[in-house]
Parts: C-alpha cells; structure tokens; sequence
C-alpha cells in the first residue's frame, strides 16, 4: 500500500511539474503575442530623438496604436521628469518579465543647468555684494510636444464656448476716443453695458462665431465666442468704461462684446490616453471651413467633459458602411463600419470638444462616428 502511494506521489508530482511547464510556455506564448501585437513588425530598438519630433510620432515608430504609449513606458525613478522628453534623449525597447517596456535614456539636452548666486562689486559702497542664495534650475532645451501644437495654438487660449445670451448681454465697444470705427493696439474706446460685479481690470473682446448643433439630436451645445482682441480698463465714469486696446487678433469694431478675461489652466503638455469610460459619438463641424480634414486638422464633437471625457483622450474615428443591393434577396444591405483615423481632445467643454485629428486613413468628414480605440 505505502509503495502503491508512493508512486502515485511520484507520477503526480511529475505530472505537475509537466502541466507548470506547460502552463508556463503557455503564459510566454501570450506574452510573445502580445508584444508582437502591440509593437510595429518594423520597430526600431533604439531612436535618438531628434529636433520636431512630438510624442504621437515616436510612439508610432515603436507601437501598432501610438495611444498605448503609457501602457509600456518604463518610468526611471532616477530621471528628474521622466515624462518630459528632450531632443538628445533616446527611447530604447527593452523586455522586462517578457513584457515590452519603452525605457528613457537621457541626453545633454534635457539635463539642468543649475546657475549659483554671484558675487556682484558695488561702486557706490565700494564693497563686495553677495546677491541672493536664488539657483534656478532648467533643461538646455524644451521638451517635445505629444502633438504638433501648431496646429492647435489659436484654439489653446483664445475663444470660448458660451450659452445663447452671454454675448447679447455681455458689455459692447460704444464709441471710439478718436473719431474711428475700427481699432487697434493702443487706440482708446468708450464702453458700457452690464458689467461684472467684481472689479475687473482685463477684458477678452469678442465676436459672435459659429453655433454647435448636435448632428444626432439637433440640440444647440454651444455658441462660440471668438475672441478679436483684448483691452483693459483705464477709467469708469458713471458706468461708461474709458478702455484701452491691449492686442488685436482681428479688426476690432463698434459693437463688439466685452468679457472678463477667463482665469483657466492653459493645457500645453499632453497625455494621449483612452477615455476612462466608454463615449460614442459624431464629429459635428470641421474647423477652418472646410469638408473633409486629414492629419492636424481640427473637429468639433458633440461629447465633453459631462460624458467623461478629459484633455488628452484619444478616440478612433469610423465611417459609416456604405450601402450595398444583396443581389440574391434584393435587400438594401448596410456594410460594417471602417476605422478612418484617430483624433485627440485638447480643449475640454461641458456637452462638447475640440479634437485633433492625429491619423487617417481616408478623410474625415462631419457625421463620421467616434468611441474608444480598440
């Protein structure tokens, strides 16, 4: 009976240790897989960057979907700001556990400059003057953009999206100092209306823009006010503001409207990643007039920060399947949907959003559909 037992043991445990093998060539087999998925056959196992480069293009020489970026980076706790990326750095694949990790090897460009306080000689008191014990810390050179940001500059701190009434109601430009109907830097003009109730010095000047209809259920999402210029003011009779024009985007007349400039954080860095919850929707205008847009062009969506979404989301764009006559049963027949491209939010409103359109495969045009990558 004992060596009965005994060698069941035996067989057992070899028969374990086979099954842990099995297992274990198994799991490496996924992890293989899986990096072959998510890295590009032709992928480079190290690149220095270069002067222009933007995140979105380095991710997309490594990665089949540059949005996976983060799932990958291998952060080194050893490098001040390993987020930041500078031109010098390189980007090396290297394998941790079998799994894929993008690794940052920095450069002379990102490293700091570290200024010490100086000695300066004062004349007038004949002596030696220690200045402040201040040191400032800066990389040689800027980090690179995730995206091509000039392609999104005049959309990053200019313009807002409003209700129905804030620009009918907002202050307007009366009349000039001068005898003029158009101004600019410098020039003097009178205004009143309703104003704030806090005392503000600054003011955006504006224009009525496009409205936002929502291409699914017609709901108006949003007016835009574009902004033409900024001014401040130098005095206040009787609710009648002296102002003075302080920039000028475009000709600024009699008429237009006067906000408070907008106290906001300003995105200049950003992280594409996907949306934390699941978002479907249609892009509804194309920005700059056009019918169809490409790579870093600029659309409007009818989905914001009410539905989830952040700055720096990615979402995957689709065409609608075209339709077809099924010869045999002489149905109309819709074809599936196909990916056209990839956009990006970067400027975040309540029921709506500004992307830039990062990849395409075909053009895009408004009524396109969008939801999550994958």
């Amino acid at each position: 009976m004992t060596k009965t037992v005994a060698a069941f043991g035996q067989r057992f445990a070899r028969f374990a240790l086979a099954g842990a093998m099995a297992l274990c060539l198994l799991t490496q087999s996924f992890t293989i897989q899986a990096a072959e998925e998510i890295l590009k056959d032709d992928h480079p196992d190290r690149y220095v960057v270069q002067e222009g480069d933007t995140l979105w293009d380095i991710a997309s020489m490594f990665l089949t979907d540059a949005w996976m970026w983060p799932e990958i980076w291998h952060v080194n706790a050893n490098i001040e700001n390993p987020h930041l990326i500078f031109p010098g750095d390189v980007i090396a694949l290297t394998y941790i556990d079998g799994k894929p990790r993008l690794a940052l090897e920095r450069g002379e460009a990102g490293r700091t400059v570290r200024l010490s306080p100086m000695e300066t000689y004062s004349r007038a008191e004949n002596v030696t003057v220690k200045a402040e014990p201040k040191i400032r810390v800066q990389p040689l050179a800027d980090a690179i953009p995730a995206i091509p940001l000039d392609a999104v500059s005049s959309l990053l701190n200019t313009g807002r999206i409003v209700d129905q009434f804030t620009l009918d109601e907002a202050p307007f430009i009366l009349a000039g100092v001068a005898d003029r109907l158009i101004f600019g830097p410098g020039d003097e003009f009178y205004a009143r209306g309703n104003w704030p109730a806090e005392e503000v010095e600054a003011f955006g000047i504006f224009r009525k823009g496009d409205v936002y209809l929502d291409p699914e259920t017609r709901e108006v999402l949003g007016f835009e006010a574009r902004e033409v210029g900024s001014a401040r003011v130098v005095d206040d009779d009787d609710g009648v503001y002296t102002m003075t024009m302080t920039s000028v985007k475009e000709d600024v007349r009699l008429g237009d409207r006067l906000l408070p400039t907008e106290q906001r954080r300003v995105e200049s860095t950003f992280y594409p990643s996907p949306p934390k919850e699941q978002v479907e929707g249609a892009i509804m205008t194309l920005l700059g007039g056009l019918t169809q847009v490409g790579r870093n062009d600029v659309v409007a969506i009818n989905r914001g920060s009410v539905h989830g979404l952040e700055v720096g989301n990615v979402l995957e764009v689709s065409k609608s399947g075209r339709l077809t006559r099924d010869r045999i049963s002489r149905e109309l027949i819709e074809l599936p949907s196909e990916r056209a491209g990839l956009l990006m939010v970067f400027r975040l409103f309540d029921k709506m959003a500004y992307g830039l359109i990062l990849e395409t495969e075909e053009p895009i045009k408004v009524g396109d559909r969008f939801a999550n990558p994958g």
